[in-house]
């Protein structure tokens, strides 16, 4: 990554893009273990920042699962050199003790990015879809998605964020 570049992108690109998340939010999170059944809703709070000159966002957030509190991490950048979103993700609740790393074509309008998980049991890896959609300056949207080992996609996560502050 040239200097350039970067500077470039902070200006008018991804990174830019990036930086206009920059914020504390709240809103509402969504669970879906099958696709017409809710398993829980709840209150989120998170706050986004940029690190490292505007490289990368940190998306550090709370909120409950049923009863129990479930907190994450999640940094996301975009790798101007390959052309592609990235993200690592760490939570209390949804990745027990890995890290998923996921990455997405950069062509997209908005951060969408893919990563798997194992089921635990020795199968086959399951997808992990996650898009970032910010619809106007005080509105971010993030879902995830599940995605079967043959292919099946189905909508698992939605976070609907208002911007509580810059």
């Amino acid at each position: 990554m040239g200097k350039q570049a970067f500077e470039a992108s902070l200006a008018t690109g991804r990174h830019r893009q990036l930086a206009q998340m920059v914020g504390d939010w709240e809103g509402r999170f969504r669970l879906w273990f099958s696709p017409d059944a809710l398993a829980c809703e709840a209150p989120q709070r998170g706050r986004i920042r940029s690190v490292l000159g505007g490289r990368f966002l940190i998306h550090e957030y709370e909120t409950r699962y049923n009863d129990e509190p479930v907190e994450g991490v999640v940094i996301y950048g975009y790798h101007l050199d390959e052309g592609n979103w990235e993200s690592a993700w760490v939570e209390s609740f949804g990745t027990g003790t890995s890290i998923m790393f996921s990455t997405g074509s950069g062509r997209a309008p908005c951060a969408d990015v893919l990563g798997s998980y194992g089921d635990g049991q020795g199968g086959p890896r399951w997808g992990w879809r996650t898009t970032l959609d910010q619809r106007d300056p005080d509105t971010l949207v993030i879902t995830m998605f599940n995605i079967t080992p043959q292919g099946e996609e189905m909508r698992a996560v939605e976070t609907r964020y208002t911007r509580v502050s810059r």
